[in-house]
């Protein structure tokens, strides 16, 4: 198969085609014929050599596709050969062929094509976990009537994250870097979006609640912005942090109001997950995000698709931040 190579790491530049064998699945993976690829935050990571895979997972980048289900393990029960699924898988997407534990693998909404599908699994796991998942699972809980403040609100997990957090029946708050994206967000259905560059976020969050505030922060820029987003939070709210796109350290941040305001500050990653603990998160986007989906709401937004040989032209477009929505890939 051809598969995308990054060698040693580096810039956008190392990424390039090679060829070697598939791969075969182990007895509870599905092996899947990729049809499209999404391109996420952390493909850009690893060919940095930022995010290693996990024991045992590809060494080729990739976290998420969409394709037909080409053989199957022994201890496999659902999926067949020919079944349309999209996955998240522990590595190995920038490929032709992939394997994904059968648990994360999903099939595709009704109604969708492969490059919708392959859009779904890294996006809308990380967002369902970390958004409405229980603070005990590192989640900010968000309940109907609730507030929130998404930061990257143009990003592939920005749009989501606006998306389902209307859909669930909340209030949404985005910051984005320019009018035109602010433009966007409102169009994918935030409630206000704060242009970020030309605007305090904190002092325009507290205009736009009436001093109210938001019960939930969902933050992938880290250090720069932490004492600023505890500034945003009402009485019980949440933090949670999904990057560190600004710098990882904070430092000279004045922790009272995590205890005057009782607080939570959680985060998590979603690769270190355990298969069991990301199968529970696939039943809960099938259960109540994938009717959504087959109804038109809450749709992946792609921006730009790539030929994968062009993986490295994929990588500099996430770079620049230029995008709005998702960047694929398809073989």
């Amino acid at each position: 198969m051809r598969f995308i190579t990054h060698g040693e790491g580096g810039g956008p530049e190392v990424l390039r085609p090679a060829e070697g064998p598939a791969p075969e699945p182990a007895a509870d993976e599905v092996l899947i014929k990729v049809a499209a690829i999404g391109v996420n935050r952390p493909d850009v990571a690893q060919r940095q050599g930022k995010y290693p895979p996990p024991p045992g997972a590809s060494p080729v980048i990739g976290l998420e596709c969409a394709g037909e289900v080409a053989a199957v393990g022994a201890a496999c029960t659902r999926f067949r050969v020919g079944d349309r699924v999209c996955a998240l898988t522990n590595g190995g997407a920038y490929a032709e062929y992939a394997v994904a534990p059968e648990a994360q693998a999903l099939p595709w909404p009704a109604g969708f094509d492969a490059l919708r599908a392959a859009a779904l699994p890294e996006t809308y796991f990380t967002v369902w976990a970390n958004l409405f998942g229980t603070p005990h699972s590192a989640g900010g809980a968000l309940k109907p009537g609730e507030t929130v403040l998404v930061h990257g609100g143009t990003s592939g997990i920005g749009v989501t994250a606006i998306q389902l957090a209307k859909a669930f029946g909340a209030t949404v708050l985005a910051t984005a870097g320019t009018e035109a994206k602010c433009a966007e967000a409102l169009r994918f259905g935030a409630d206000h979006a704060i242009n970020y560059r030309a605007q305090d976020f904190v002092a325009e969050v507290k205009a736009r609640t009436g001093g109210a505030l938001c019960d939930v922060v969902l933050d992938m820029v880290g250090a720069p912005y932490f004492a600023r987003n505890l500034r945003c939070l009402r009485m019980d709210g949440r933090l949670v942090l999904i990057a560190f796109l600004g710098g990882e350290v904070a430092e000279a941040v004045d922790l009272r109001p995590i205890m005057v305001r009782r607080l939570t500050v959680t985060g998590s990653t979603m690769r270190p997950r355990s298969t069991a603990q990301k199968a529970e998160i696939a039943r809960a986007l099938e259960e109540r995000v994938w009717p959504l989906l087959a109804r038109g709401v809450a749709l992946p937004h792609i921006h730009a698709t790539f030929p994968l040989d062009r993986a490295a032209e994929a990588h500099a477009l996430m770079e620049s931040s230029a995008h709005v929505g998702k960047i694929m890939l398809t073989p």
